[in-house]
């Protein structure tokens, strides 16, 4: 099996059993899932794994050398942590790799009790500070961070200096600038939370509906969040990602978000150079295509910069939000 502390490790998402194995045979260093269960940020009907899904998925990769990642990153209701618990013990009964986890009492619980499984501090956990990455390292024995997706390559490399963990930063996917693990937005609209339910935008609350001119609009919560003109590319149906009027921009404008996915192609190497040991794809939501097009692109850029030539970067804008891809906050910060 690939070791943890190679550089430029690719981590792939697997939504499904069958998405897992195809991000295994396209080249995956790991792979990252989660439960049919609140436990995980994407929990959505379809989605994800039973017990023996994930024994099975767990032995599929490990014959191939590939490692599997169990995303418990939500944050547990007040008396209400068994769920936690129970997936942290199946997580080490059937030999996962790592627990990525967000919460301090999920962190407290699995270092405490399974001491020899690895944790990956999530994205979720919102830590982006070597402060705060130390104080994980410390107290939780965090052996991996996810940065959030709002640091410059520069800011990547100062903090590599100054913590004593692997870093993982996404490379391709949704490019979320919200505060990830403090978003109360869908909350606020459903009462369901991405950070406590793992549901953003419920697909229970998600309703399309056409006027009269052709033009579709996106509700949530029975809220138009978005309006696509006929022939218009239509976004995630999220809030953060709808768009509104405001006094100075009566015509409607993307207030938080647009509708525009992340790819670091390009960046691969500065990345590398600046310590970063693991990247990141998000799509657990997305199809096996997209994981096998996305990742065997990737897998040929990491091995390429690894062999010291140029990295044939495939064309990916095409599997893209909206067909527009951004290198967002990696190179400069422009805020609205």
């Amino acid at each position: 099996m690939k070791q943890f502390s190679e550089a430029g490790e690719l981590v792939c998402p697997a939504g499904t059993p069958a998405a897992l194995r195809t991000a295994v045979d396209s080249g995956a260093d790991s792979v990252y899932c989660g439960f049919r269960n609140a436990t995980n940020a994407r929990n959505f009907p379809g989605l994800n794994f039973t017990t023996e899904e994930l024994e099975a998925a767990v032995a599929y990769a490990h014959a191939r050398g590939s490692k599997v990642l169990l995303a418990l990153n939500t944050y547990p209701p007040a008396g209400k942590v068994d769920l936690w618990r129970d997936a942290a013990a199946i997580a080490a009964r059937v030999g996962v790799d790592a627990c990525i986890v967000a919460d301090m009492g999920v962190a407290r619980h699995v270092a405490e009790t399974y001491p020899r499984l690895r944790l990956h501090l999530s994205v979720q956990a919102a830590a982006s500070s070597p402060e705060a990455i130390r104080y994980y390292c410390a107290h939780f024995g965090v052996r991996r961070v996810v940065l959030p997706r709002i640091l410059t390559i520069p800011e990547i490399r100062e903090i590599r200096r100054e913590i004593p963990c692997e870093i993982e930063t996404f490379v391709f996917g949704n490019h979320g600038l919200m505060v990830e693990g403090r978003c109360s937005l869908t909350n606020w609209m459903t009462g369901e939370s991405t950070n406590m339910d793992g549901v953003c935008s419920p697909a229970g609350q998600v309703t399309y509906e056409e006027d009269a001119d052709g033009a579709l609009r996106s509700c949530l919560g029975g809220f138009t969040i978005d309006r696509f003109a006929r022939g218009e590319t239509a976004g995630y149906p999220t809030i953060c990602k709808g768009r509104y009027t405001a006094p100075h921009r009566p015509e409607g404008y993307y207030a938080f978000e647009e509708p525009v996915s992340l790819n670091l192609a390009r960046l691969l190497p500065e990345l590398m150079a600046a310590g970063v040991h693991a990247f990141k794809i998000e799509g657990r939501q997305r199809s096996k295509s997209y994981v096998r097009k996305v990742v065997g692109a990737f897998r040929a850029a990491v091995d390429a910069i690894r062999a010291g030539a140029a990295p044939d970067l495939a064309d990916l804008v095409v599997l893209t939000e909206g067909q527009k891809e951004t290198q967002g906050a990696f190179q400069t910060k422009k805020w609205r």
